[in-house]
């Protein structure tokens, strides 16, 4: 009989338990993330100057659970593999039985490299022949194993003027704040969450700070002239970017990760941040009865004063 190498937290179960370091959990399966932003008025916890934001991963069907079971089976016996975990919606316990399965696979960089093309074909055969995926894609339309090799190299994408946020605080947020750690060996893991856990450097924080402010501006500021020409969809473009990057300085204001830029917005704003009140203004920024009217302009005016008020008052 095989046995797998590295340490399996059990976590391959219908309601989660575990999480290190940042993260803790209780008897009850919940997760508490302590997030280092400035505590902001109306959070629903307040430690100082410590958001805690807590959530409660768990698998919407059993067959969710058994195809997490089973990637895990699959890749603690590869020894390039450091960690497998769980990611996104399942993670947070947000899954409904249509959702798909969110799993992570953090290999070491040379591997990822050298071996990321056969890594990749090697799962695209399995997820397609084995019965275990072949029955959780039957359980919905969308309900099916997506799977990322990932190497635990962060750096800052591409972010231009017209480009909208990038990436940068999603990839971190998602793989060490928010995922759920199902099988790790090597002690790798741990040592990501210690670097970028619970925040990046504050020098790299304010300089992506007044970039992202910089290019949000930007789309907001062409938004006007947009709008006279009669150009309604690009400055409604500009209005969707401009709210993308809101979003990002939001979070890099308060030294907290986000989960998504347009997804899970509520959740963000009114359970991770605790600001209940800037969500609503946020929706309605998106209530437009005339579009080939001045609305669009008139959203991007009430956007800056929003960032005005929530980001550059705030750092």
């Amino acid at each position: 009989m095989h046995k797998r190498r590295g340490h399996d937290s059990g976590l391959a179960r219908r309601r989660l338990e575990g999480f290190e370091d940042h993260i803790s959990g209780d008897d009850s399966g919940k997760m508490s993330l302590v997030l280092c932003g400035p505590p902001e008025r109306g959070s629903a916890v307040r430690l100082e100057k410590t958001v805690v934001y807590a959530f409660h991963p768990a698998y919407p069907t059993k067959e969710h659970e058994q195809a997490a079971a089973r990637v895990v089976e699959m890749f603690s016996r590869q020894p390039d593999v450091e960690a497998v975990l769980l990611t996104c919606s399942c993670a947070r316990g947000k899954a409904a039985p249509d959702s798909c399965l969110d799993i992570a696979v953090l290999v070491k960089p040379e591997t990822l490299k050298d071996h990321g093309k056969d890594l990749g074909r090697a799962w695209d055969t399995a997820n397609r022949t084995d019965p275990v995926f072949q029955v959780l894609r039957a359980v919905g339309k969308y309900s099916h194993v997506d799977l990322d090799f990932v190497d635990g190299l962060f750096s800052p994408g591409d972010h231009n003027w017209t480009s909208g946020p990038d990436e940068f605080e999603l990839a971190i947020g998602n793989l060490l704040a928010y995922s759920v750690p199902l099988w790790e060996q090597g002690g790798r893991l741990q040592r990501l969450k210690d670097q970028w856990l619970p925040y990046y450097g504050e020098d790299l924080r304010r300089e992506r700070l007044e970039m992202v402010c910089r290019f949000g501006m930007n789309n907001l500021h062409h938004i006007p002239g947009y709008v006279d020409r009669g150009l309604y969809f690009q400055s409604f473009l500009r209005l969707w970017h401009a709210f993308g990057e809101f979003l990002q300085a939001l979070f890099i204001a308060r030294r907290v990760y986000p989960i998504a830029y347009d997804k899970w917005v509520r959740e963000e704003v009114e359970e991770i941040l605790g600001m209940p009140a800037l969500y609503a203004e946020l929706a309605a920024l998106f209530e437009i009865h005339h579009f080939e009217s001045g609305e669009i302009a008139e959203k991007a005016q009430i956007l800056e004063k929003l960032w005005g008020e929530h980001i550059l008052e705030q750092d």
